[in-house]
């Protein structure tokens, strides 16, 4: 038997109509005899639509986009502080890189040994032959030495009062004292055989610059003659004190200027793995009567302690950048409460349609986390201009560590998380009804 036309185009308009519920699942399939729900079958009117990944991030999204100028200055904060913990890092990372750079070129094999104090409390001196017996030494690569020459002076010309000296040191120097300890000519040439028994100095790259020389070939007054400046060294980090001296032959500051042959200096270049040991040796070599009366330091040891006093100072540049990413931090949360007030009708509209507090929950941890992730981005790229201009104007290369730039996303990230926890949770505590009826 026939069902009737008129019955069935019934049943179609009312599917077509919106007064029947529309899932988009075939009637077929979730219902059973009688129209009711077949076993197993969900029921969709009283199961939530979810929310994926893109949903979650569209959602978030749209709220930080009706505010932009908010969102600029919420994450600027964050972008601040991480921008200081970036630049921070970096640039103490650079400058050890350049440090360590300068002792490969320079080496960390060189030892120094002067003379100390004797058991009155006077100056020591060491022998005259002391040289010597230091390069005799098994394990030592090459050793030579300087000697202060205290009443010599050197000046631009002999106009100058005395007293205005510049603080320029006059140093007898050997022969082979470039290729101990690893000194280079920024002009003109070194000591020789022939310009070493002559009045013919070297100025280091200081004496240079405060006596106003930057060419060989120029007369100064040193003593009390004219001596011809024939080079002039570049500066050297491992042994800052030749920077500011005026370097005179052996021989010459011995005739010359009445040099008595006692070093106040001897650099002695070791082999790498034999450093310690040479250095608890040099005391006793250099002077073996009275070898408590002998200093034997490290250059390199100096430069370290130098990298050490920088990296305190790192750590409380660090914790500065903390405070201020702190502050960057309680204005999101300041920025995602506000936002809760303001939008209080929205929840409630969400809420009457079906949203579940942990979507409205989910929406505005997302929102936070998506200001911070703003800031934490723009934050690491500020840092990285910052450390990359430093270094460059300081002649370093740029180090940025992989683990800064990680550690200050996930920093932010966990900033926002934090920040935008009690705002999500307040702003899914609210009813619908009470939402809607703010004005």
């Amino acid at each position: 038997m026939r069902r009737p036309r008129g019955r069935r185009h019934a049943m179609s308009g009312a599917a077509q109509d919106g007064n029947a519920p529309v899932t988009g699942v075939p009637a077929g399939d979730r219902t059973g005899i009688g129209g009711r729900p077949s076993a197993g079958a969900p029921d969709d009117r009283d199961t939530p639509a979810r929310l994926g990944p893109r949903d979650v991030l569209r959602v978030g999204a749209a709220g930080l986009r009706a505010r932009p100028m908010r969102v600029f200055l919420s994450a600027l904060g964050i972008a601040i502080g991480i921008a200081a913990m970036i630049g921070v890092v970096g640039i103490s990372t650079s400058s050890r890189a350049q440090l360590q750079a300068t002792l490969d070129r320079l080496g960390t094999n060189l030892l120094t040994v002067g003379p100390g104090r004797d058991m009155f409390g006077e100056d020591a001196q060491l022998p005259t032959a002391s040289v010597g017996m230091v390069a005799r030494m098994p394990d030592v690569e090459s050793a030579s030495a300087t000697g202060k020459l205290s009443d010599a002076k050197v000046y631009r010309n002999d106009h100058i009062p005395a007293g205005e000296s510049g603080g320029i040191s006059v140093l007898a120097a050997r022969l082979d004292l470039p290729r101990t300890v690893g000194l280079t000519m920024a002009t003109g040439t070194w000591l020789n055989a022939g310009t070493a028994r002559y009045p013919a100095v070297v100025l280091g790259a200081e004496s240079a610059q405060r006596l106003g020389i930057a060419t060989p070939n120029v007369q100064v007054w040193l003593g009390s003659q004219w001596f011809t400046v024939v080079g002039i060294l570049d500066a050297n980090e491992l042994v800052p004190e030749l920077d500011s001296a005026a370097l005179v032959g052996w021989d010459a500051a011995a005739s010359d200027l009445g040099f008595d042959g006692h070093p106040t200096t001897i650099y002695t270049r070791a082999d790498k793995a034999a450093v310690e040991r040479v250095r608890e040796l040099l005391a006793a070599t250099a002077s073996p009567e009275s070898p408590t009366e002998v200093e034997v330091s490290r250059p390199s040891d100096a430069l370290a302690a130098e990298s050490a006093s920088n990296k305190a100072f790192t750590g409380l540049l660090l914790g500065l950048g903390g405070v201020a990413l702190l502050v960057g931090g309680v204005g999101v949360a300041n920025t995602m409460v506000i936002s809760v007030l303001e939008r209080r009708a929205e929840i409630g509209l969400r809420r009457s349609l079906g949203a579940t507090r942990g979507q409205i929950r989910t929406q505005f941890l997302t929102e936070s986390q998506l200001l911070a992730a703003l800031g934490g981005i723009g934050g690491v790229a500020l840092g990285i201009v910052v450390t990359a201009v430093f270094a460059v104007t300081q002649g370093w290369p740029t180090v940025v560590p992989p683990w800064a730039m990680a550690g200050g996303i996930l920093a932010t990230l966990l900033i926002g998380g934090v920040a935008g926890l009690y705002p999500a949770i307040r702003a899914a505590r609210l009813a619908p009804t009470e939402a809607l009826a703010t004005p």
